[in-house]
């Protein structure tokens, strides 16, 4: 494979590109849930149990699934140590920027910047 077909950091081919999209999608949307949940502060605000139990579980098997059995007849391939490192950072940063678009939203929404739509009675 010429070496434009390889991702720079990693030098990723095309499983390994797939196998991290489906990690770290995965796991973005599996998480932003206990961003979007709650109006506060997300650390503060405690799931319930089963909501958080379930949501780990489903982090876990995406993370665990590339070194199965399963993973390979989706052919993902084993990422290194550095990939799920940059990949902890790069769910870090993005919910980090959710939970900005969040307060955002609520300070927008709050002073009353939504279009008021006209109501006619027939």
């Amino acid at each position: 494979m010429p070496p434009f077909g390889k991702l720079i950091v990693f030098r990723a081919d095309e499983k390994l590109f797939q196998t991290g999209w489906f990690v770290e999608s995965l796991c973005t949307q599996v998480l932003v849930i206990f961003i979007i949940r709650t109006r506060g502060n997300p650390l503060k605000s405690r799931a319930h149990p089963l909501l958080t139990a379930t949501s780990l579980a489903v982090v876990a098997i995406a993370v665990l699934l590339p070194f199965t059995p399963i993973g390979t007849y989706f052919r993902f391939v084993p990422p290194s140590a550095k990939f799920y490192f940059i990949l902890g950072a790069m769910v870090l940063v993005y919910l980090f920027v959710v939970e900005l678009a969040k307060q955002g939203f609520y300070r927008w929404s709050a002073a009353g910047r939504w279009p008021r739509r006209s109501v006619t009675r027939a």
